[in-house]
């Protein structure tokens, strides 16, 4: 209960206390008109603060995969619920690459995304929810509007609901709950945009609910589509659900295990293929079956002051050389059959123990990953696609909901290519 909701009761009652008396003896009708209207105000005053608290619930608390800004719309009473983050981004490349050779890059500063959640509740059971997402300030200049997800949900119990719609993918910690006060450093792991392909949503239906210390979502979804595969990922292979090919679907699920207070364990995997209908262009009479599976294994401990987290993530694309053959790859521009990442990460709030709200945490990331881990037969892989990124930085968080973070990454690949750069990122969310 809010603090000033307690001294409003307080302040009430002692009114009260002082009415009571006064009325009984009826030896002051002035004073005790007057102190009834204190209390006629007093109450209103706490039917106000009350019905507002319900009607503006707080971005405070994750709910049923969503981030705290997300989850907004499972708190309030019936009705609109208006919630959202963003980030502002600056790069400072350094002027030489790991070879020694000028890296060419100019510093950037971006405004990243600007994400507006609206959702509606019907009733306690079911309701609508929804991310818009603006990127790069102005898509005049590279900028671009998508719909993140956009769902309708029934509850029939805690232990099971359905949902439908624009569903992100339950995989990793950044492709459901990517609002930047939730994670540390100033940019989302490599992994968890190459090989978890975040941000990763597609149409379709599944189901979601917790039972006891597991937490679970199982999804049928639109598959991906194998012509934007490439040597860098299958992140280009998202349909997103525009106008998405139906030929082909995926299934994915997610389990976790939150037996322990800040601890979370927990898995993921997907499989679908992603031909869609496609066939050799040599030999139209094959189709492309392209089978795609993803998993990864994922642990989480935020409790202590400490935020800690480890992922490791793995691609499978199965006829790979024939979707070379679709996209007229050759050479090192391969699509890799398997593709490889994972990171561990640790942070310390050093505030913990004094008298405030804010927190500051230094932390340190390290990842490997590699796109091309394994490529087809009479293919090549390239090294610059063999990478590793260590973060060095710091979040200062004033509050919950606002993060301003500063981190070094140190960037290396196998070509000897990688440049170094310094990052500054101001994120919030509501």
């Amino acid at each position: 209960m809010p603090l000033a909701f307690r001294r409003g009761v307080v302040a009430a009652a002692l009114v009260l206390a002082a009415v009571r008396p006064l009325a009984a003896q009826k030896s002051d009708t002035t004073e005790v008109a007057r102190l009834k209207a204190q209390v006629d105000a007093i109450l209103r005053e706490l039917e106000t603060m009350r019905l507002g608290a319900e009607v503006v619930p707080q971005a405070d608390t994750s709910r049923y995969g969503f981030g705290p800004a997300a989850s907004k719309v499972y708190k309030g009473r019936p009705g609109v619920s208006i919630g959202g983050y963003g980030e502002f981004h600056y790069e400072n490349f350094a002027r030489e690459r790991q070879d020694d050779a000028p890296s060419g890059l100019g510093d950037r500063i971006d405004a990243l995304r600007a994400i507006v959640y609206v959702g509606y509740k019907f009733s306690d059971q079911v309701l609508f929810n929804s991310e818009v997402e603006f990127e790069h300030g102005s898509t005049e200049d590279g900028g671009s509007v998508s719909v993140e997800f956009a769902y309708l949900e029934g509850r029939l119990s805690p232990a099971f609901g359905v949902r439908g719609g624009l569903l992100l993918a339950p995989m990793g910690f950044l492709n459901e709950i990517h609002e930047p006060p939730t994670f540390l450093g100033t940019t989302r792991p490599e992994t968890e945009r190459r090989i978890i392909p975040s941000t990763w949503r597609e149409v379709g239906a599944g189901v979601f609910g917790a039972r006891g210390d597991l937490n679970y979502r199982a999804y049928l979804l639109t598959g991906f589509d194998a012509i934007g595969f490439g040597a860098t990922g299958i992140r280009d292979g998202r349909q997103n659900g525009a106008e998405a090919d139906g030929v082909n679907f995926g299934l994915v699920g997610r389990v976790d295990w939150t037996g322990v207070p800040g601890l979370t364990l927990g898995t993921s995997a997907y499989v679908g293929k992603a031909g869609q209908g496609a066939t050799l262009p040599s030999d139209p009479a094959v189709s492309i079956g392209a089978r795609t599976t993803i998993w990864d294994a994922h642990a989480e401990y935020k409790a202590r002051g400490f935020d800690l987290r480890g992922l490791l993530a793995q691609t499978y694309v199965s006829d790979a050389a024939e979707v070379n053959e679709l996209n007229g790859l050759t050479g090192d521009a391969s699509v890799g059959e398997r593709l490889t990442g994972w990171y561990v990460q640790g942070g310390y709030d050093v505030l913990r123990r004094l008298r405030t709200s804010q927190q500051l945490l230094p932390y340190i990331r390290y990842e490997q990953l590699n796109t091309q881990d394994e490529v087809p037969e009479g293919f090549a892989a390239n090294p610059e696609n063999d990478q590793t990124v260590v973060s060095f930085g710091v979040a200062w968080k004033p509050l919950f909901n606002i993060a301003l973070k500063a981190d070094y990454q140190i960037r290396r690949n196998g070509a000897d290519t990688g440049v170094n750069q310094f990052n500054v990122n101001l994120g919030y969310l509501f």
